[in-house]
């Protein structure tokens, strides 16, 4: 139910909620897709403290995800092409129902052993991420998209 058919508690906040809601949308994808392409310039190249395309594979391998260098590709492509996708609202939802299958498999295969807590490697931060993809899959990319403004959506 978006604002305009809720029955507001304070009614004079409609109007702000109602232009406030494309910018909301708008920073969303930018903020989950833009969050998800460092994470696979460090699968990728070893950018920012990460492993590289040769560790990343050997880790997926190590999980079990053989052969680990097609996972690696895989989750390099889901953060850096579906995250670039998702941040500039192209196919969005295709991108973010990929992200989303990615991160609840990464939070079950990598950190679910780990408990709950990021701090130890838990689940709560890939689950968290796959719920706020889900979030973009289901309601596509908003009016300041690039699906928008050539009229179509997935």
């Amino acid at each position: 139910m978006s604002t305009t058919d809720q029955r507001l508690i304070v009614p004079i906040l409609g109007p702000i909620y109602r232009s406030l809601d494309p910018v909301a949308e708008l920073l969303f994808r930018l903020v989950v897709g833009g969050f998800l392409v460092p994470h696979g310039l460090q699968k990728a190249f070893g950018a920012f403290g990460g492993g590289g395309f040769a560790g990343t594979a050997g880790f997926l391998g190590s999980l079990g995800m053989t052969p680990g260098w097609l996972f690696a590709a895989l989750a390099i492509f889901v953060e850096i092409g579906c995250g670039i996708a998702i941040a500039i609202g192209f196919l969005t939802r295709p991108a973010a129902a990929l992200a989303a299958g990615f991160l609840f498999v990464a939070g079950i295969s990598v950190h679910l052993a780990n408990g709950f807590f990021m701090q130890d490697g838990g689940y709560e931060f890939a689950f968290l991420w796959a719920v706020a993809a889900l979030l973009i899959a289901v309601r596509g990319a908003g009016p300041i998209s690039v699906d928008r403004s050539i009229g179509r959506e997935f």
